[in-house]
C-alpha cells in the first residue's frame, strides 16, 4: 500500500502544482508550438519516469533499436494502466495515445494529454471513432507518432491472453504509408492489476519490433492487418515468458 499511496500523492502533487506550468506552456505555444510541444513531452516523462522509479519496477527492454527517426504507430497489448508510462516515458519523438473518452473526466490530466496530442476515442460511437481514426492520421501526416492499443480496451485475461485486434487502428498506418512498431509487453498486471490496491515491485518485459510497412506487405495480409499484427506479438509475449 505505501507504493499506491505514494503514488497516488505524487500524481496530485505534479498536477497541482503543474497548473503554473500549463499556463507557461501555452504562452509559449503561442510563439513556438514546436517548443512547447517537446517541453511537454519532457516534462510529462519525467513525471512517468518518477511514477515508475516509486513502483521500483525493473524494465527489460528488448529491440528499442527498430523503431525509426519518423513518425509510426505503435501498437500494444494492453494488461495495465501502467503500459501507458511505461511506454511513454521511452518516446523519443513526439507521441500521442489514443485512450477511451472517459479519461477526458479528470481536470488537468485530460489538459496535458491535449497538450501531447492525444485523442480520446468513444468505442460505442462509430462516427466519433472514425473521427477519431482521422485526426490521428492527420496527426502522422505532420510529424506526431500516434499509439493505439489495437485491443480496443484493457484486457484482464490470462497473462499470454489477447483479445481480438480492431483492424480499424491499422487505418493510421495503411493509410499515411507509416511503420507500424509493434510493443509486446509481458507481466504489467503484476505491478497493480493482479493485487489491486497494491503496487508491487516486479520485472516486465517491454520488446518492440522491426517496423511493418503495410504498403510491403502482400494484398491478403494487409486485408488481415490486425490479426497479422495480432499474432505477431501474441508469439512475441509467448516467447518473452521465459524471460520473467
Amino acid at each position: 500500500m505505501i507504493r499506491f499511496i505514494c503514488v497516488a500523492l505524487f500524481l496530485f502533487l505534479f498536477l497541482v502544482l503543474s497548473i503554473p506550468v500549463l499556463l507557461v506552456e501555452w504562452v509559449i505555444g503561442k510563439f513556438d508550438r514546436q517548443k512547447k510541444d517537446m517541453s511537454s513531452l519532457r516534462i510529462v516523462q519525467w513525471a512517468f519516469k518518477v511514477i515508475l522509479w516509486i513502483t521500483g519496477v525493473e524494465v527489460t527492454v528488448i529491440g528499442e533499436e527498430n523503431v525509426p527517426d519518423e513518425p509510426v504507430l505503435f501498437i500494444g497489448n494492453h494488461r495495465s494502466y501502467f503500459d501507458i508510462l511505461l511506454t511513454y516515458s521511452r518516446c523519443r519523438r513526439l507521441t500521442g495515445y489514443v485512450a477511451k473518452k472517459e479519461m477526458k473526466r479528470y481536470p488537468l490530466l485530460s489538459t496535458w494529454m491535449e497538450y501531447l496530442y492525444c485523442l480520446f476515442m468513444d468505442r460505442k460511437d462509430m462516427r466519433a471513432s472514425l473521427k477519431t481514426i482521422l485526426t490521428a492520421i492527420e496527426y502522422v501526416k505532420q510529424g506526431v507518432s500516434i499509439c493505439i492499443f489495437p485491443e480496443g480496451t484493457r484486457n484482464s485475461g490470462e497473462e499470454l491472453s489477447l483479445l481480438p485486434f480492431k483492424d480499424g487502428a491499422l487505418k493510421i498506418a495503411d493509410k499515411t504509408g507509416c511503420a507500424i512498431i509493434p510493443i509486446s509487453m509481458n507481466n504489467t498486471a503484476e505491478m497493480f492489476e493482479n493485487h489491486l490496491p497494491k503496487i508491487k515491485k516486479t520485472h516486465v518485459i517491454l520488446e518492440y519490433g522491426k517496423p511493418i510497412y503495410p504498403k510491403a506487405l502482400d494484398a491478403d495480409t494487409r486485408k488481415h492487418l490486425g490479426r497479422y499484427c495480432e499474432d505477431l506479438i501474441r508469439e512475441t509475449i509467448t516467447r518473452n515468458a521465459g524471460l520473467i
